[in-house]
């Protein structure tokens, strides 16, 4: 038991980063949310989104409803998520009430509703980004759609999707229907930097290529690329015949420059790329090219 518990803490210098950027994350929703959205009463999705409106409707502070209200679905779904991530969505969700608190003072940098949809979309995405990158969340929502993802036949990602569209709907009848719309721009803004975020601009992808010309392609792409391929045996579907598969990870950058690559060796060959959410262990990292 003993030996197991120790297996399962964080290393300290790995606590202290995680610690560092869950607080810079939830920091910077409350910039995103009282320096551009709550002041223009524009809301985001999930739990947030119903904060700030009961904010509104009752003239209390943001912080004490994003805290309150995440709280219970904490608690309910800790068996579920684990002490780790339940602990840093703890902490963040303290952090991010306790930013609204500080921020609420601070006049807005904006009273443009587009401008204040856009930016603090991005800021917002950008600290949610962070917070769950590094093993955190700052929203009861995931933990609601896991639990019920057991007792309804949809997935976590609709019952999230159907959770929030509701929520952005209920902004229309309390804040109008203008900044309804607003609020799903300033939200689909932060979903895609969240996405950015977690996955980073150089996003993996994985390429497969068939080619009678595999060999070749195979050498130049280490040689020009600097990255390392694996060869695959396959067979033909309709001709029966024996094919060789190259088989590689590289860069969303580098996508251009492998497709010219192939297309110089063999114009005929079959390629197919795709995305990769998470890349660990082999050999991913870049071989110098001298």
């Amino acid at each position: 038991m003993t030996g197991h518990a120790q297996h399962l803490k964080l290393p300290k210098l790995e606590l202290l980063r995680r610690i560092l950027f869950i607080t810079l994350g939830a920091a910077l929703v409350s910039v995103g949310l009282e320096i551009f959205l709550v002041p223009n009463h524009i809301i985001d999705g999930g739990i947030v989104g119903i904060s700030i409106i009961v904010s509104h409707l009752t003239g209390l502070p943001l912080g004490i409803f994003l805290f309150l209200l995440n709280l219970p679905f904490l608690v309910l779904g800790y068996k579920q998520i684990g002490k780790t991530f339940a602990m840093s969505t703890l902490y963040g969700v303290s952090v991010m009430s306790l930013g609204t608190f500080l921020l609420h003072p601070v006049p807005p940098l904006t009273e443009e509703y587009f401008l204040a949809s856009i930016f603090g979309g991005v800021i917002l995405g950008i600290g949610v980004g962070i917070v769950i990158r590094f093993g955190g969340s700052l929203d009861g929502t995931e933990i609601i759609a896991i639990l019920f993802n057991k007792r309804l036949p949809f997935s976590v990602g609709e019952i999230v999707m159907f959770f929030n569209l509701f929520i952005l709907g209920s902004a229309g009848f309390v804040f109008g229907w203008d900044r309804a719309m607003y609020s799903l721009v300033a939200y689909y803004i932060a979903y895609k930097m969240i996405d950015i975020t977690m996955e980073g601009f150089e996003e993996s992808k994985s390429v497969w290529i068939i080619s009678d010309e595999a060999k070749e392609i195979g050498m130049a792409i280490m040689d020009r690329l600097g990255r390392g391929v694996t060869y695959l045996h396959g067979e033909g579907g309709f001709s029966g015949g024996q094919k060789r598969i190259i088989f590689c990870v590289i860069t969303r950058l580098e996508e251009a420059k492998m497709k010219s690559i192939v297309q110089e060796l063999d114009p005929s060959a079959f390629l197919a790329v795709g995305n990769i959410h998470d890349v660990k262990g082999g050999r991913f990292k870049k071989r110098d090219i001298h």
